[in-house]
Parts: structure tokens; C-alpha cells; sequence
């Protein structure tokens, strides 16, 4: 039977080896059909993988933010002619965070087998090294761009985690980081906890967790560094 695999991408440049499963490596090797968010990144990916694949004889779908949505449907013909395929993130697991989420929908409504494969979450490799509740936790994705609007997120998602003792993870595109995080320092109050987890897996991964006193004039340069923040109760 044909099976639709969630196959997990690396969070950072190094070895695959250290955070990805041999499972990926067989996966990828033996299937025809792909699901990607950019073709180019996957086929690096692939090749970082196994050297012998051969990326000519592979199909790729495109799914991203200019993806139609009457096109996604389609995608999964492969599936309904006995092909398995690999549905890959550009970074981390897919499906979470991620455009694949409405390919896994329309393929459970078609009664299609979904395999995820393990593999590295910044969600939960943060929630882990950063000390805060993970018994109640919510990821929020990205936080409003305009300064008003985004320091107005900030309060509602402090005053969340401070009255129901409920982790709140959020991210930033990358070269935003800077401005969020002195924003958060700004308007939160002294006594939250904020963790700032960056480069996940990477050679120069950080991850810390003070409370906005003590990161006050105190914060790292994360400009262009891809980055998940969390803000908890002490």
C-alpha cells in the first residue's frame, strides 16, 4: 500500500547523521514522488543524504505560501496510482509550523497510510533545554510585524503564561530577531521568564533562559540566526 512519509529536514548546517534517523536515508532512497517547499533546497538535502540518489528520475511538487490551493490536491495523484511519497520540510518536521499540514488533511480524507519519521523539532528541543513548563505549552508562529500591534501580542501572550503556568513559544523571520527580542525586554514584566533558544542543533547553538531583569542590557545579537523564543512563569 502506498504511504504518504513526513520526513523530518535538519534545523542547521552540520552532520545530518547526528540528528536525523537512518530511517530517512532509506526512505528518501527508495522513493519517486516528492511534496517540497522549494526544490532546489531538497534536492541539496537529498544528495547531503545519499550521493547516489538520482534527483533526475525524482518528481517534485512545490508547496509554499504562492501555491495555489486547488493545485494542493492534485499533488497526491502519485498516491492513487500505488506510489508512496515524501512529504520534506525545509526545516524541521513537517507538518508543524509548516504549508505540508493541508497535504496530511487532504490525505487522511483520501484514506491514505501517513508515516512520520522522527526527527529534529526546534518546538520541542526548545521546550526541553529551556526549563519551562512542558506540561502546558502553546507555539503561537510568527507575531505581528508592526512595533503596536506585535508589543500588544506580547503582553496577551505573557499574561497567558503567567495565569495558567502555560509555556508560550513563538518565532521571528530571522532578521527581525533583535527588534523582538528588545521589544519583549521592554514591555514584559520584570520577573518573566524568557528563553531564547537560536541555531538548534547547529555548531553555535544557544539557548538560555533568564527573567527580563537579568536580560536587560544583557541580550545576544541574533540578527539573521534562526531563533524560537519562550516566555514562562517562575
Amino acid at each position: 500500500m502506498a504511504k504518504l512519509y513526513l520526513v523530518p529536514n535538519v534545523l542547521s548546517e552540520g552532520n545530518w547523521q547526528y540528528v536525523l534517523p537512518a530511517s530517512i536515508n532509506s526512505v528518501i532512497s527508495k522513493t519517486k514522488y516528492f511534496i517540497v517547499e522549494n526544490v532546489r533546497t531538497t534536492r541539496r538535502f537529498m544528495k547531503m543524504v545519499n550521493r547516489e540518489i538520482n534527483i533526475d528520475e525524482c518528481t517534485f511538487f512545490e508547496l509554499n505560501k504562492h501555491t495555489p490551493a486547488t493545485e494542493i490536491p492534485s499533488f497526491l495523484k502519485p498516491l492513487e496510482n500505488g506510489n508512496s511519497m515524501a512529504l520534506i520540510s525545509e526545516a524541521g518536521c513537517p507538518g508543524v509550523a509548516d504549508p505540508g499540514a493541508e497535504v496530511v488533511r487532504i490525505a487522511h480524507s483520501r484514506e491514505i497510510n501517513v508515516v512520520p519519521l522522527t526527527g529534529p523539532s526546534s518546538i520541542i528541543l526548545a521546550l526541553m533545554a529551556s526549563g519551562l513548563n512542558g506540561q502546558q505549552f502553546a507555539f503561537n508562529g510568527y507575531l505581528p510585524v508592526k512595533p503596536a500591534e506585535r508589543a500588544k501580542a506580547i503582553l496577551a501572550l505573557e499574561k497567558k503564561a503567567l495565569a495558567n503556568n502555560q509555556t508560550q513559544l513563538f518565532i521571528e523571520t530571522p532578521y527581525r530577531n533583535n527588534q523582538l527580542m528588545e521589544d519583549i525586554v521592554k514591555v514584559c514584566s520584570k520577573n518573566t521568564l524568557f528563553c531564547i533558544a537560536a541555531n538548534l542543533t547547529g555548531e553555535n547553538e544557544y539557548i538560555n533562559t533568564k527573567t527580563i531583569r537579568q536580560w536587560k542590557n544583557n541580550l545576544p545579537s541574533l540578527h539573521k540566526i534562526p531563533a524560537i523564543f519562550l516566555i514562562g512563569k517562575q
